[in-house]
């Protein structure tokens, strides 16, 4: 990890960066368990809702200044709705919650220490600014869905590790076309909550 340097931004000092991570989201997440199948013009309009926020954070794992990985955070109450739509079910109060949109590193990179500053460094933030829960979601899929590799291990032991726990009662439901699939697709995705 020496020669990576992890670099919080805010806002819209990512914009140097925005391209970058819009093809690191694309290439993490088609591998499974989300096995999307990407679209550029889509990601950039979804990182720049992260962009134009003033709470926004960006964790940016740096290689030379080349992007090798980058999480991502803003309040909830800033998510797109379907995010928090399940808090608003629950009468649950968002602005206590600072949302975790993504955690995307290459391959080579894992292992090495780098997802735990990631959220080091935005459970900080959130701190920071007064918030009381931090949150993510991680989709849900079957034990035996067939794109499932062999040996294939969920990230739940590190996320309870870091202190997070799966909540039942909320789960968020997002579409995006997989892999081989012609259309989009509805996918349950399972928040993770921890409180600061």
């Amino acid at each position: 990890m020496s020669s990576v340097e992890i670099r919080p931004v805010t806002g819209i000092a990512v914009e140097p960066w925005l391209d970058e991570l819009a093809k690191l989201r694309i290439e993490v997440f088609r591998d499974f368990p989300y096995l999307y199948e990407g679209d550029l013009a889509y990601e950039r309009r979804y990182l720049d809702r992260y962009a134009q926020s003033d709470q926004s954070v960006f964790v940016l794992a740096l290689e030379f200044n080349k992007l090798v990985g980058a999480a991502t955070g803003l309040p909830l109450r800033e998510a797109d709705d379907e995010f928090q739509a399940p808090f608003r079910q629950l009468g649950a109060e968002i602005n206590t919650v600072f949302y975790f949109g993504e955690s995307v590193l290459k391959k080579e990179w894992r292992g090495q220490g780098i997802g735990h500053r990631f959220f080091d460094l935005r459970e900080q933030y959130a701190e920071d600014f007064g918030y009381r829960h931090t949150a993510f979601c991680a989709v849900q899929r079957p034990e035996d869905h067939p794109a499932r590799p062999e040996g294939y291990q969920p990230l739940d032991l590190f996320w309870r590790g870091r202190g997070y726990f799966p909540q039942n009662q909320l789960v968020a439901h997002f579409d995006w076309t997989d892999i081989g699939e012609a259309a989009l697709s509805r996918k349950p995705m399972q928040f993770w909550l921890h409180s600061l």
